[in-house]
C-alpha cells in the first residue's frame, strides 16, 4: 500500500514538473468529454422534444384514400376521397374505438388587411372535445362560429370575436374559441388551422366524402387487430385505403434519432482519439526523458509492474482531470444549446440527457489509460543497465 502510494505520488510530482504540456494534453480530453456529452444531451433532448409533440396521437389510426404512381404521374386506385360506405366499414373494424372522419384543405384568409394562408379543418363540433383542447371561449355549437388554432391567434392578434374573411366569397366568419398549442401530429396540426363544423365546411366547399378519418383506439392493444381488420375490410381486391399507425411511426422516428445522436456522438468521439494521440505523446516523451530515474529504481529492486503503475497513474490522473472538468462544462454548454435550439431546458434535466455526461467522462477516462498502456510497458522493459547508461 506504501508502495503504491509513492507511485501515485511520484506520477502526480512528474505531472506538476511538466504543468504545461500535461495542461494541453488535458485539454485535449475535455475538449473531447465536451463534444462527445453535449452531441449526446442535444440528440436526447430533440428525441424527448419530437416524442413529447406526438405522444398525443400515439393510441391514433389514420385512414386516408390510397393514391398510387403510374409512370411517374400520381393516381387514385378509388375515390379521392374517403366515401360513406368506407367509413361504414372503417366503423365496423374499428368495434369499440372510437372514429373520426375529418375534412381537410387549405384556403385563403383575410385578416383585417392582411391575406393569408391556412388550414382548414371540418369536423364534426360532438368530436371536438375529444380531438382538440380548448384554451379561451367555447367549443363549436352548430355551424356558426369557427375555432382558431393558437399560433395563428398569437401570429395575427386574434381574439374571442374576431372576424375573418375566408375564401375567394371573402364569407365573413367569428372566432368562438382559441386551442391550446398542441405541436406537429400525424393527425391533424391545428396550430395554425382554422377549425370549422363538418357541415359549414361540406356545404362551403360543396366537397362529397371525407379526407381522412382517425381513429382512438380504446385500447392501444387493439392497434394492430383494428389495423388488420381495416386492411382485410377495404384492401382486399384492391388497394383503396392507406392505414397508418402513429405508434408505429413515434418509434421509428426514436430509433432515427437515437441513430443520429450515436452518429454525432462518434464525431465528438474523433477529438477524443486526438486528444488520446496527445497523451500517448505526451507519456512515451516522458519516458524518453526519465531514463536513468527508471534505471535507478529498477537497480534499486523497483517491480516492473510498480514502475507500470507510476504511468499508468500519469495517465489517469490526465484521462481524470480532464474528463471532471469536461463534464462539468458540458452540463453548461448542453444547457446553452438546449435553450438556444429548443426553448426549453427542462429537456436537459431528463435522466437520459444527463446520463450523456457521464458516458462522457467515462470514455475520456479510458482513451486516457489506453493511450498510456504502451509508454508505460515500454518504461516497465527497460534494461536497467541500459538505462542507467542513456545519455
Amino acid at each position: 500500500m506504501a508502495g503504491g502510494s509513492l507511485f501515485f505520488s511520484l506520477a502526480i510530482r512528474n505531472l506538476q514538473m511538466h504543468w504545461l504540456r500535461s495542461l494541453l494534453a488535458a485539454i485535449g480530453i475535455i475538449i473531447g468529454v465536451m463534444a462527445i456529452s453535449s452531441m449526446g444531451i442535444l440528440g436526447n433532448a430533440f428525441s424527448l422534444s419530437i416524442t413529447k409533440s406526438l405522444s398525443d396521437v400515439g393510441d391514433s389510426i389514420i385512414v386516408t384514400p390510397h393514391v398510387g404512381y403510374q409512370g411517374g404521374m400520381s393516381s387514385t386506385t378509388t375515390s379521392e376521397r374517403l366515401t360513406d360506405r368506407q367509413l361504414e366499414l372503417i366503423r365496423r373494424a374499428a368495434a369499440n374505438s372510437k372514429v373520426f372522419p375529418i375534412y381537410a384543405g387549405g384556403d385563403r384568409i383575410k385578416v383585417q388587411r392582411d391575406t393569408l394562408y391556412a388550414t382548414v379543418y371540418g369536423i364534426d363540433p360532438k368530436d371536438l372535445p375529444t380531438l382538440l383542447e380548448i384554451d379561451k371561449g367555447q367549443y363549436l355549437r352548430g355551424s356558426s362560429g369557427v375555432m382558431i388554432g393558437s399560433k395563428l391567434a398569437k401570429d395575427n392578434n386574434l381574439t374571442i370575436g374576431s372576424r375573418l374573411l375566408i375564401g375567394e366569397t371573402e364569407t365573413g366568419i367569428r372566432v368562438v374559441g382559441i386551442l391550446k398549442e398542441r405541436g406537429m401530429g400525424f393527425d391533424i396540426n391545428p396550430d395554425n388551422a382554422i377549425i370549422t363544423s363538418d357541415i359549414w365546411y361540406r356545404d362551403y366547399y360543396d366537397v362529397k366524402g371525407h379526407d381522412q378519418a382517425i381513429i382512438k383506439a380504446s385500447d392501444i392493444k387493439e392497434i394492430e387487430q383494428i389495423k388488420g381488420s381495416i386492411e382485410k375490410q377495404l384492401n382486399k381486391r384492391e388497394t383503396e385505403v392507406d392505414v397508418y399507425d402513429t405508434r408505429m411511426i413515434l418509434n421509428s422516428i426514436s430509433t432515427t434519432f437515437s441513430q443520429i445522436t450515436l452518429f454525432t456522438m462518434a464525431i465528438g468521439g474523433i477529438s477524443l482519439i486526438v486528444a488520446g494521440v496527445s497523451i500517448f505523446n505526451v507519456m512515451m516523451m516522458s519516458v524518453m526523458e526519465r531514463y536513468k530515474e527508471i534505471g535507478i529504481l529498477r537497480s534499486i529492486g523497483t517491480k516492473r509492474a510498480e514502475v507500470r503503475s507510476m504511468f499508468i497513474y500519469e495517465a489517469f490522473l490526465l484521462g481524470l482531470t480532464g474528463s471532471v472538468v469536461g463534464g462539468i462544462l458540458s452540463f453548461g454548454a448542453g444547457y446553452l444549446v438546449v435553450a438556444l435550439l429548443l426553448k426549453d431546458v427542462s429537456y436537459l434535466y431528463n435522466p437520459a440527457s444527463l446520463i450523456q455526461i457521464p458516458y462522457g467522462m467515462a470514455f475520456g477516462i479510458v482513451t486516457s489509460m489506453l493511450s498510456g498502456l504502451y509508454p508505460a510497458w515500454k518504461a516497465s522493459s527497460l534494461n536497467p543497465i541500459d538505462a542507467l547508461r542513456h545519455e
